[in-house]
């Protein structure tokens, strides 16, 4: 098995689970305190203040890595396969995250685990638009 074979949303999965849950002395306030933390805060022209937080860089990666996935989503080969299947594990463990643990309700844990359906979805949708193609069926064959 190869490295391409491994989703990177577990990367953004991961990554949430290490700010939220290992940073936070309370677990109850915890998760909404250090997702609110700005990193950034840039003085805009109109006179207003823009910062960004822990949140959006969370939110940031997270559609960086779905983008990426969705590339390697048109790719054919065995680790493809290998790489849907691990897909769908990490949704399902982002989903029973999101239902049972507390410090996971939020919207960026919400967001994490929109993006690891559309990487499910789009992986088995992509990847069999894609095998047709590289198949080669005609128009009137097998229809």
């Amino acid at each position: 098995m190869s490295l391409r074979a491994i989703p990177l949303l577990a990367l953004a999965f991961i990554l949430y689970n290490v700010v939220v849950l290992v940073s936070s002395a309370d677990p109850a306030t915890g998760a909404p305190a250090i997702l609110s933390q700005a990193l950034l805060t840039l003085p805009m022209i109109s006179g207003g203040r823009w910062q960004f937080t822990v949140a959006d860089l969370l939110i940031l990666l997270t559609m960086i890595l779905l983008f990426i996935e969705l590339l390697k989503s048109t790719l054919t080969s065995t680790s493809s396969l290998v790489d849907h299947a691990l897909s769908m594990l990490v949704l399902m463990a982002v989903l029973i995250e999101f239902l049972v643990v507390k410090q996971a309700a939020t919207s960026v844990f919400f967001f994490i685990l929109v993006a690891c359906v559309i990487d499910v979805i789009a992986g088995f949708t992509i990847g069999i638009r894609v095998a047709k193609r590289d198949i080669g069926f005609t128009p009137g064959m097998g229809e």
